[in-house]
């Protein structure tokens, strides 16, 4: 499958294409479920909607089912499901992060404050459990208590190395599967396991979505420091700020003159200056970390891409193998 190129991004549309009406029914279940009568509520819920954005994690969970056989209309909940989750980690990452922009538009920290955000976040996870109850099954409930459960333990990980310079790359991968990685995993593994594929093909699938959720956190975390604010379409820079320590950063530690680097890092981390992100991301692209964390995401890319051997051809397996290349292609 060739994916067109518009501005340097890939078409998502193309990619989406074996699974359009069924975003469509996703859509309409996360309007249906975020109705509340109190008007300010109404309003935080209209403001988030944008942050749907490019319905990733709804399209993985569609593509894998309609990849491993047939989307049922369980998958449509699920489907809005994981898009609550998402959301809901993203108002609470801009609160933790003290972001300004999201999908090139205010946070919700930014315009009405810190306690709104974090039970606007609340509000969301709530209304995902909601959502699981409506099924028969209690599967999906439980996978994803599990999936929340793991990506808070990452997010508390992340926390507590800020500014940690001894953290080593293995680790740091610990801490973006379970805080990323997992929930993408999930959306693989709940749109196989409701196609009523056997349990290996399920768990097949929880690893593309695993290893493709690895890749998409470390090309997100080398954006923060190289991307382009107005292309990427959030706040970037906060990783430094707040002392995050991520893979570039980590592969120019284990370079030649550790203490010399060290000490340049240390005084890099926490500044916020537009001058700093600078010489931070002059400092790794000289010293080829950008380029070999982006190698390490390419690894994992592959990985996601093999797991997929287990399919039959179909659209639906062309465009999830698709996905892997558009990873990879934020860079851009």
């Amino acid at each position: 499958m060739r994916v067109s190129h518009g501005a340097g991004t890939l078409r998502l549309a193309e990619l989406y294409a074996p699974v359009a009406a069924d975003l469509e029914s996703c859509r309409t279940v996360l309007h249906d479920e975020l109705i509340s009568d109190q008007g300010f509520i109404s309003d935080l819920c209209g403001h988030v909607a944008q942050f749907h954005g490019k319905l990733l994690r709804p399209a993985l969970l569609l593509l894998t089912a309609r990849a491993c056989g047939a989307v049922r209309p369980e998958h449509h909940v699920l489907a809005a499901v994981v898009e609550l989750v998402h959301i809901a980690t993203l108002v609470h990452d801009d609160v933790l992060d003290e972001a300004d922009v999201r999908r090139r538009a205010a946070t919700v920290n930014r315009l009405w404050g810190n306690e709104r955000a974090v039970l606007m976040g609340d509000f969301l996870i709530s209304h995902a459990f909601h959502l699981c109850s409506r099924l028969d099954s209690q599967y999906a409930a439980q996978v994803i208590g599990a999936t929340t459960n793991t990506i808070c333990e990452g997010e508390m990980m992340q926390v507590a190395n800020r500014h940690n310079l001894d953290l080593r790359a293995d680790d740091y991968l610990d801490i973006i599967r379970r805080k990323t990685a997992a929930l993408l995993g999930a959306c693989c593994l709940l749109g196989a396991a409701f196609a009523e594929v056997d349990l290996a093909g399920v768990e097949r699938m929880r690893i593309f979505g695993e290893s493709l959720g690895v890749a998409f956190q470390i090309v997100d975390d080398v954006l923060d420091v190289v991307g382009d604010e107005a292309e990427v379409g959030k706040s970037l820079g906060r990783d430094a700020r707040l002392g995050k320590v991520t893979l570039p950063l980590i592969h120019y530690m284990d370079g030649a003159n550790g203490e010399a680097r060290r000490v340049e890092l240390l005084a890099l981390l926490g500044t916020d200056a537009p001058s700093v992100r600078r010489r931070l991301a002059d400092l790794l692209r000289s010293a080829g970390c950008v380029d070999s964390a982006l190698g390490v995401a390419t690894g994992y890319v592959d990985e996601a891409r093999a797991a997929l051997q287990c399919l039959p051809p179909s659209p639906a397996r062309d465009s999830l193998s698709a996905m892997a290349e558009f990873v990879l292609a934020r860079r851009l």
